[in-house]
């Protein structure tokens, strides 16, 4: 970034980086370009810690604004296909632990007390728009998709679930959710998903400079003051909504759905991937 260069690594780990910035900015970029950023059992430990580090130093003014973003030309196409079934081969109760994890990752991201802006480019699927979902900007490339796609392979989006409703409101939520349709960044625009698009020729780059810079024109402690503000009117899932979704993962990974997707997805290559049962018939998907 050009008005915003990084000045020393915050937190670094195998699957991660924080990196200081100028002007009291953070930026955590996701990083397994290989296995397009998606999560698995270390991303999720990793996330968490990378979390309630930026959180304790949120109210010092060496900490203003969080970048999230993904090395290489994805985001994050959500979980890895392949801890997924080691989830589901793993049982019930050891899926559902699993799956608090994973949502305390994404309510320490929610409960940030700085703003958060999602910089999006390839995708953001799965646990990916979970991360966008909780973020309070998101900045998309003109050809990034976003979705939902676990119905499609048997799974659900539960705990990413009461963010991506808080942030887009359930007609836009079950449009996404229910289908597994992929929409592209422009798509997301009347939802509020996505914030602004980056059209094709322009940097992207000074795309987000202009955006981080017209976030710090507030007064730091104004800012946090108004995050918080924000959570009171609109408050984060309560208990009893976060143990539901956790438990709802659990349930629909040990279920014969899930195991059919996962196979399908995982044991052939793609030219040889077979349809799963509850799509057989059905005419070419135009959306």
């Amino acid at each position: 970034m050009k008005h915003f260069p990084v000045e020393s690594v915050f937190f670094e780990s195998s699957t991660l980086r924080v990196e200081s910035l100028s002007h009291g900015v953070k930026r955590l970029v996701l990083m397994r370009p290989e296995r397009r950023n998606a999560f698995d059992e270390a991303t999720i430990v990793d996330l968490s810690e990378a979390f309630t580090r930026l959180a304790a130093i949120g109210e010092r003014e060496d900490c203003r604004l969080v970048i999230l973003q993904g090395d290489g030309h994805m985001f994050c196409a959500g979980a890895d296909l392949g801890y997924m079934k080691r989830q589901a081969e793993g049982g019930e109760s050891g899926s559902f632990q699993d799956a608090r994890a994973l949502g305390r990752v994404f309510f320490k991201l929610a409960l940030l007390p700085v703003p958060v802006i999602a910089a999006v480019r390839g995708a953001a699927l799965g646990g990916g728009f979970g991360l966008v979902a909780c973020a309070d900007y998101c900045l998309a490339d003109e050809d990034a998709i976003f979705g939902t796609p676990e119905v499609r392979i048997g799974l659900v989006p539960g705990v990413i679930s009461p963010y991506i409703v808080r942030k887009v409101g359930l007609a836009h939520a079950q449009s996404f959710m229910l289908s597994g349709a992929r929409k592209k960044a422009g798509e997301c625009l009347a939802s509020g998903l996505v914030s602004r698009v980056v059209a094709t020729g322009e940097s992207f780059e000074d795309a987000l400079d202009a955006v981080v810079t017209t976030f710090l024109q507030a007064a730091p402690n104004a800012a946090r003051r108004t995050k918080e503000l924000i959570r009171k009117v609109s408050p984060l899932p309560g208990p009893e909504v976060f143990e539901n979704a956790a438990r709802q993962i659990a349930v629909a990974r040990a279920a014969d759905e899930a195991k059919e997707g996962l196979e399908s997805f995982l044991g052939k290559s793609a030219s040889e991937k077979t349809t799963v049962s509850w799509q057989r018939g059905l005419p070419k998907e135009r959306l």
